[in-house]
Parts: C-alpha cells; sequence; structure tokens
C-alpha cells in the first residue's frame, strides 16, 4: 500500500513537529516535507508532490489563505487547514474552504498549542479523508442561477431538510444563494462543523443569497423562505405545534459521532407526518443521514429524496450509502440541486 504523502506548513517549529509525529505515527502517512510560511510551501509542493497539505492560516511572508488560492489555480492538492476558534480564525476558515481546501481542524489552545494531542485522531481521520477528495476544478464558488417560482406556491406543509459533511459549505453556498425569494418551504440544514462556526457560516452565506439564512435558535418557529443551520455542537430537531413546526435544540448524546446529526433531524421529523419533507444528501464522509432516512422514509412515505452525484461531491460517502440502500429519489449534480429542491417543493404533490 503507498503512503499518503503529507507537507506540513506552519510557522511553529513547534507545530511542525508535533504535526510530524503524529502523521509519522500512522501506518499509512508519511511526512515527506515541512514548510514555514507559505511562500516556502509552494515551492515544497513542486519539489515533494504531497497528497496532501495541513496548512496552518496565520504565517509571516505568505499566509495560509494566500497559498491556499495560489494552488488550487496553479496545482490543486486536498488541503486540511489548522485553525484558532477566535472570531476572525472562524471567519478565515470559512474562506479556506470557500477557496476549496477540504476541511479543517482546530487547535485547541491557539496558533502553539501545546496539547495538540488532543485532536491527533481528528487529525488523522481528516488527511486520510482528504486524501480521497475529489479537488479537481475546485474554482471559487461562483452564485448559482436564482430560478424563478413558478406554479402552485405550496401549501405551507413542506419542509427542506439538507445533511452534509466534508466539503458541505461549499456546497451549501451554491445551492443556498439559488434558492429563489420567496421559496413556500423552510429549509433545515445539519452541517457537520464545531462550535463557534455554524453562526459565521450561516452570516456568510446569506449576504449572498436570496433567501434568510441563520443559525437556528430553540424554540423558534419555522417560516418559509428561511433557512436554518444547526448551531455546532447542537442536534436540531422539530416539534409540531398546532399550525406550525418549531426548532427544537438538544445537547444529547453524539449519534455515531456526531452532533449535530442529519440522523437526528430526519428522526425527529418522521414524528411531524403532516408534513412532506425534501431530504438532500450532500457531500460529506460517513453515512450520517442514512439510518434517519430509512425511518422518515417508512414514517412518512411521501418524502423525497435528493442526493448528489458522485462527480460533484468533495467525499463520495453519505450520498452514496443513501444511493446504495435504494433511498435516493434522483440523483443530481450540485449545479442543478437547487433546481430540484424548488420542483421537488412545486411540483410533486404538495
Amino acid at each position: 500500500m503507498n503512503k499518503v504523502k503529507v507537507l506540513i506548513v506552519d510557522d511553529s517549529a513547534f507545530m511542525r513537529k508535533v504535526l510530524s509525529d503524529i502523521v509519522n505515527k500512522d501506518y499509512r502517512m508519511e511526512v515527506v516535507g515541512t514548510a514555514r510560511n507559505g511562500k516556502d510551501a509552494l515551492r515544497k509542493v513542486k519539489d515533494l508532490s504531497p497528497d496532501v497539505i495541513t496548512m496552518d492560516i496565520e504565517m509571516p511572508v505568505m499566509d495560509g489563505l494566500m497559498a491556499l488560492r495560489c494552488l488550487m489555480q496553479e496545482d490543486p492538492k486536498p488541503i486540511v487547514m489548522l485553525s484558532s476558534l477566535t472570531g476572525k480564525g472562524a471567519e478565515s476558515t470559512l474562506q479556506a474552504i470557500s477557496l476549496g481546501a477540504v476541511d479543517f481542524v482546530l487547535k485547541p489552545s491557539g496558533a502553539i498549542s501545546l496539547d495538540i494531542n488532543q485532536v491527533e485522531t481528528e487529525i488523522i481521520q481528516k488527511i486520510i479523508t482528504a486524501s480521497k477528495a475529489n479537488v479537481a476544478k475546485k474554482s471559487p464558488v461562483k452564485l448559482m442561477q436564482r430560478l424563478p417560482l413558478k406554479g402552485s406556491r405550496g401549501n405551507g406543509r413542506s419542509v427542506v431538510a439538507i445533511g452534509t459533511s466534508t466539503g458541505g459549505p461549499r456546497a451549501l453556498q451554491e445551492v443556498l444563494t439559488a434558492i429563489p425569494k420567496g421559496f413556500p418551504a423552510p429549509i433545515l440544514v445539519v452541517q457537520h462543523m464545531p462550535k463557534g462556526f455554524t453562526k459565521s457560516l450561516a452570516k456568510r452565506i446569506g449576504q449572498l443569497a436570496s433567501i434568510h439564512v441563520k443559525e437556528a435558535e430553540h424554540g423558534e418557529q419555522l417560516q418559509s423562505g428561511v433557512a436554518y443551520i444547526a448551531p455546532g455542537d447542537l442536534h436540531m430537531g422539530v416539534e409540531a405545534t398546532y399550525e406550525h413546526l418549531k426548532i427544537s435544540l438538544s445537547q444529547g448524546e453524539p449519534m455515531n459521532g456526531h452532533r449535530p446529526s442529519v440522523n437526528y433531524l430526519y428522526q425527529s421529523l418522521a414524528k411531524v407526518k403532516q408534513y412532506k419533507t425534501v431530504s438532500v444528501i450532500m457531500t460529506g464522509m460517513g453515512t450520517d443521514g442514512m439510518e434517519g432516512l430509512i425511518e422518515l422514509k417508512t414514517q412518512c412515505p411521501e418524502t423525497y429524496c435528493i442526493a448528489e452525484s458522485e462527480e460533484t461531491c468533495v467525499v463520495y460517502g453519505m450520498p452514496k450509502a443513501v444511493i446504495k440502500a435504494n433511498l435516493a429519489n434522483e440523483i443530481a449534480p450540485l449545479d442543478d440541486i437547487n433546481h430540484r429542491i424548488v420542483q421537488a417543493i412545486l411540483g410533486r404533490g404538495n
């Protein structure tokens, strides 16, 4: 088996050493080089041709974002960003994902994290996942054409429920920015993401979208034409009142390692049989969403599922699981998913 060749990019000698030790400890990977800034990294990439790059964001000479931008234009590679949890850090991380980074890992205690070993398992997992990712042709996210609403405006008894993970922020931006104003259903989104990042994600997408995009709040009533993103580290479900649905957030146990969990959302929707769900499963590692979708379709046979096609997924895990289980009503490339959502809500028997 060929080992995954990894380039470590960080301005801290300590971080380069510790990250190298973490990578080299795993039999599936080896560090082929290190770089102390983005400019150094660009040179090393040409010489070493790594399979995956770990990239710090804040570095002198050339920061991680500039290096990422150059690499995506010249020689796309799977890149895992290392980020600190600050307001600026969250923004920079989401910008990196938008530019084409596959994923990110939070440094536990800032730029030089003496306790980086706390996230050792996550680092290994995300590098291995990145090594299998589709990063070709990842130009900056384009704004998709917003489709005009035609036909029935629905009866207010439909919900769109989107589940996604690795590669999801880019995919969500493409889909949600193309949903037309006046869309006649609420949109619930579970994106696997840690606490502190989902509010920035909602804000970033909301600035580009025609619909309102926000981080979900416990107890709020669902409104048509609004996308609600589950807060990091909280499960999101729904509860039915006499006339409406409202959001229910919970810090219950993670499901298969995830909180928020797509399964949790779908299992919650399975209990509100008076509503039709259009489920959308997009790029992501693993199978989150499949078990919940089985329950949702069993309890609510009108549930309609759209799965992202392999050709546009950054990681073809979650959609693949749904498709293999024969749960997908249709398979669509990313640039057609917004159109399919509108058609499913307006034209499929609300």
